[in-house]
């Protein structure tokens, strides 16, 4: 059994979920785990790395006779370096009792481990060099991962994807480093000064990568955070209706009665693999009853918490003034119009194609009227609209409410609903794409950021004919804000790339 680094303390900690389950684990890292386990449980043949034995866990009684037997487990050791920690580490998989787990945990303690502190596990695979920090985060990610999306792309982090995109650039930029370095301080040994056009070609290629990689945050970000959509309205709309229908299920209650909904009502969907919470919101209106007045109030406040809105209006009646104010105070977010209840919009017998027509004054058609005993050939809709009769309003038949778009539906046929939600997404995710080793953190992004900011200092400071040791500086600044991505890079690294390239021998 090798042996580990006595000073480095050995932790231990419950590594399953609280509760009761199938299975429990309590793991051990440090130069004691595998002493400490074998006086946790009895083995049936020595520790060997990587292979699983049956163990008994012990119970020491309290009158200090033998100890008893009180579950099985699985117990498994992994020696160093040949481990998640890169130390002696050992996992025992008991039942999931948490009595048992407990007493496995507070027995290891007894025998000389601590308890570990958060992710010091993976913070100890982390200062060893087993992965660099963005593999580390994808850990945490990936533990708290709601959506395969997200799951995926925790592991497509935790596999390097991030790591892989930056390291060339990295690379790059330690060699213009190194260049630059080696034509200061080895001037005097015939080492060529680097021309201007020469930095100015190697920063620029820097840039390009830099760039995509910092406009990925676009999608990272809602794919690691998700988004929160508030469905606003009159009374009485349809609201709790297209709710149920995007959650597909009947979670918000719906009745005629207008003011149903009282308090919000939050649910959270995934859309291609985008976390979306949804509230619905209480009807805006006037009213005097104290309850909804305060459930109106929550409304205005999710409406504006929210990062993405969906208005929706009733397609068979014209706008009231509360939805002119709420189309003018939701200009410039991000916001849909849904044109609910759209099926009820009258058909016309003789109607070929659906088209748009607006009231007599408004535009250069005109309405017709209908034939006696015939349904009315139009029907008045939001902001004086008319609504050509159609059984339904198609994709074509797409109106803009001040440039916010909006789309036919019926909550009851569940028309138009598909095209919402890919509306919806389209919205959330301004059109961008996934793709591997995208930027999920702000941290991420700002560190990418600075790098991006300092290499454009630089070619203005390379432009104006700024001694080389201040273009360093810069240089040097983006450096550093990688290396917060995937690790120091050390001085060292420097000058063996400088000895290597420029094969200076003395």
């Amino acid at each position: 059994m090798p042996t580990s680094d006595t000073s480095i303390d050995t932790i231990a900690a419950i590594s399953t979920p609280p509760g009761r389950g199938g299975i429990g684990i309590v793991r051990l890292s440090g130069p004691l785990a595998a002493s400490i386990a074998v006086q946790l449980v009895r083995l049936r043949r020595p520790l060997q790395h990587a292979r699983p034995l049956l163990a008994d866990v012990l119970d020491a009684p309290f009158d200090g006779g033998a100890p008893t037997r009180i579950d099985e487990a699985l117990v498994t050791f992994f020696a160093a370096p040949n481990s998640y920690t890169t130390e002696d580490l050992v996992e025992i998989a008991a039942h999931g009792s948490p009595v048992v787990l407990d007493l496995l945990l507070r027995r290891a303690l007894s025998l000389g481990a601590r308890l570990a502190e958060p992710g010091e596990f993976t913070q100890r695979a982390f200062l060893s060099g087993r992965m660099d920090l963005t593999q580390a985060e994808a850990v945490r990610d990936l533990i708290d991962a709601q959506t395969l999306t997200q799951a995926r792309q925790a592991a497509s982090q935790f596999g390097g994807a991030l790591s892989q995109r930056i390291q060339p650039v990295k690379q790059s930029l330690v060699e213009l480093v190194a260049l630059l370095e080696a034509g200061i301080d080895f001037a005097e040994d015939d080492v060529d000064v680097t021309p201007e056009a020469e930095i100015a070609r190697r920063i620029h290629e820097l840039t390009p990568p830099l760039t995509a990689l910092e406009a990925s945050f676009a999608r990272g970000r809602i794919v690691h955070d998700g988004l929160t959509l508030a469905i606003v309205g009159r009374p009485n709309v349809g609201k709790s209706s297209l709710f149920n229908c995007l959650v597909e299920r009947d979670r918000a209650i719906v009745t005629a009665t207008p003011g149903t909904t009282r308090d919000l009502v939050t649910e959270r969907i995934s859309l291609d693999g985008i976390p979306l919470e949804l509230v619905d919101t209480a009807g805006l209106r006037e009213t005097l009853e104290e309850v909804e007045r305060l459930g109106i109030a929550r409304s205005r406040e999710a409406l504006a918490d929210a990062a993405l809105v969906l208005i929706v209006l009733d397609a068979t009646l014209p706008l009231n003034e509360e939805e002119h104010a709420l189309l003018a105070a939701v200009q410039g977010r991000p916001t849909l119009v849904a044109l609910n209840k759209s099926d009820l919009v009258a058909p016309h017998p003789t109607t070929a194609k659906p088209e748009l027509e607006y009231p007599e004054g408004n535009a250069s058609k005109s309405t017709q009227p209908s034939g006696s005993g015939d349904p009315p050939r139009n029907s008045p809709g939001p902001q004086g609209l008319w609504f050509h009769s159609s059984p339904s309003l198609p994709e074509e038949s797409l109106t803009a409410f001040s440039g916010i778009p909006a789309l036919p539906t019926s909550a009851l046929s569940g028309q138009g609903i598909p095209a919402l939600r890919e509306q919806i997404l389209t919205l959330a995710t301004g059109g961008a794409s996934s793709e591997p080793g995208m930027l999920t953190s702000l941290r991420h992004h700002q560190a990418v950021g600075s790098a991006l900011s300092a290499l454009a200092d630089a070619v203005l400071a390379n432009a104006s004919g700024i001694p080389h040791e201040m273009i360093l500086l810069d240089l040097y600044r983006a450096l550093w804000a990688l290396d917060s991505l995937t690790g120091q890079t050390t001085s060292d690294d420097i000058l063996g790339l400088i000895f290597s390239k420029f094969c200076i021998g003395k």
